[in-house]
């Protein structure tokens, strides 16, 4: 198991945009993302969250069970979640999971940089 995922966490305004830049999003690295959604959203008190998912190439339910973390930690604190440049992949298994339900999905990070700069 790797410890050190490779990510990227910058702010634009008052949003902050986490970009994992790994090809699989699995059970091997899942739990340490997990653990930064945890220490990002509890700490820096973030309240809208754009995770960019260009680089990924295969999610698991390990990864899906990571965002939806995030978004429940967010969804307790009034904050918003958007899901910004998913892959073919990792867009299709959000939609059969029926996650497409309750997370919004943006086709660029700039779309969802612009969308949660519309909410108060």
């Amino acid at each position: 198991m790797d410890e050190n995922i490779n990510f990227e966490l910058k702010r634009i305004g008052d949003i902050s945009v986490f970009k994992l830049n790994e090809k699989r999003f699995d059970a091997s690295i899942a739990g340490f993302v997990k653990g930064e959604f945890t220490i990002i959203l509890h700490t820096d008190e973030v309240k809208k969250l754009v995770i960019d998912l260009s680089e990924i190439e295969y999610c698991d339910s390990s990864g899906l069970s990571a965002i939806l973390l995030a978004f429940r930690i967010l969804q307790s604190s009034d904050g918003h979640i958007r899901l910004a440049s998913p892959t073919k992949n990792v867009k299709t298994l959000i939609e059969i999971s029926q996650l497409d339900r309750v997370l919004t999905i943006c086709n660029t990070v700039n779309e969802a940089v612009k969308d949660l700069e519309n909410i108060v």
